[in-house]
């Protein structure tokens, strides 16, 4: 279960333990003015960098980090999951993150992994046996390569994980109810999970009449990407999941969405970092 935390807002699972402290934000509580109002933490958005500073100071003495521990991913919707450590803290926010890395994960306390998403699945893990914590951006391509599955192995590698110790919280992000597509997406998804995906894939119907006939087909289909990462942690060995049920898009005064505003929005995040 998401819990809701204010000033700023932000929200936080129940299934993530003690050991860590970890969010997901909001756009409400920051600095941030204009179209970027307010809790915008994306340093690429055209705001001020002195804005996007204090959205992170104010949203890390709430929940309990610092900025100056913060290590960004840099997301061009791959399947690239990184070890970082206290060596890289600082990435993103002071200084360039160069190589591409949509996923990040580290053993070390004091490291608050950062992950974007504006409609995009972000996802957090704590091993609170092996003390190890990550933060994924899955998109839907990140979606169809298996990026959550990845980041699981690469943490069994590193860090001795057994997945059925992982806890995993999927964030806020577009629902079923506003990812319309085309067919390349479900087509994608199909490919990378077989038919156990079609589940969480709806073909959208052009007639207005509830008992659609497949010549009412109109080529285009709703997908639900939290349940479509959830399904990869499972056959990762992942048993303890917790999915938002907030959608974005649906909620534009309260979520950035890509799908609501286009480029004239700013990004939340999600984080996640070992004490």
């Amino acid at each position: 279960m998401f819990q809701t935390h204010i000033s700023p807002e932000y929200l936080t699972s129940d299934v993530i333990s003690n050991g860590v402290v970890h969010c997901f934000s909001t756009r409400r509580g920051g600095v941030s003015t204009g179209c970027l109002a307010s809790l915008n933490l994306g340093t690429h958005r055209g705001d001020d960098w002195n804005n996007v500073y204090e959205n992170y100071r104010r949203l890390g003495s709430a929940v309990g980090f610092t900025p100056e521990q913060t290590v960004f991913t840099r997301q061009t919707h791959t399947d690239i999951v990184a070890r970082v450590g206290a060596a890289e803290r600082g990435d993103g926010l002071f200084r360039e993150v160069e190589p591409e890395r949509d996923g990040i994960c580290t053993n070390e306390p004091g490291v608050a992994l950062v992950c974007f998403a504006a409609d995009c699945t972000p996802i957090l893990l704590h091993d609170p046996v092996c003390h190890a914590v990550a933060a994924v951006h899955a998109g839907w391509r990140g979606t169809a390569k298996g990026i959550a599955a990845r980041c699981v192995e690469l943490m069994t590698r590193e860090f001795g994980t057994d997945p059925a110790d992982l806890q995993a919280a999927i964030g806020p992000c577009i629902g079923p109810c506003c990812f319309e597509t085309g067919p390349e997406v479900p087509e994608a998804m199909l490919a990378a999970l077989g038919s156990e995906a079609a589940q969480f894939i709806r073909e959208r119907c052009s007639s207005t009449d509830k008992q659609c006939l497949s010549q009412h087909a109109s080529g285009k289909y709703d997908l639900d990407l939290k349940q479509l990462n959830a399904l990869w942690l499972r056959r990762a060995g992942v048993k303890q999941i917790d999915v938002s049920c907030d959608c974005t898009r649906c909620q534009p005064d309260r979520f950035w969405s890509h799908r609501f505003a286009g480029q004239e929005r700013g990004s939340q995040a999600a984080i996640i970092m070992l004490l």
